[in-house]
């Protein structure tokens, strides 16, 4: 999974071959979950709840930045890192 930022023990990641409604990957210890990049829900998968507050206070700041990934990763284009959530 291509790496676009890393925090507290989670990594957040977008796939290119990934089809569907934009999303990203959410991965912490042997946890992982998917997530919507405009709504933020929870497509699939868990994270302990803590470890999901972070991603989605992560997310509020970094929306933006995560659609353009999608649509970068879309056209098999270089991903931009992502400042993690300090």
């Amino acid at each position: 999974m291509p790496e676009l930022s890393r925090f507290f023990g989670i990594v957040i990641g977008i796939f290119y071959r990934d089809h569907g409604r934009p999303h990203f990957h959410a991965v912490y210890g042997g946890s992982k979950a998917v997530i919507d990049i405009e709504s933020g829900e929870l497509i699939s998968g868990k994270l302990p709840k803590r470890a999901l507050a972070l991603v989605m206070e992560w997310h509020g700041q970094h929306k933006a930045e995560l659609k353009e990934n999608w649509e970068s990763a879309r056209q098999h284009k270089p991903l931009k890192k992502i400042a993690p959530l300090e």
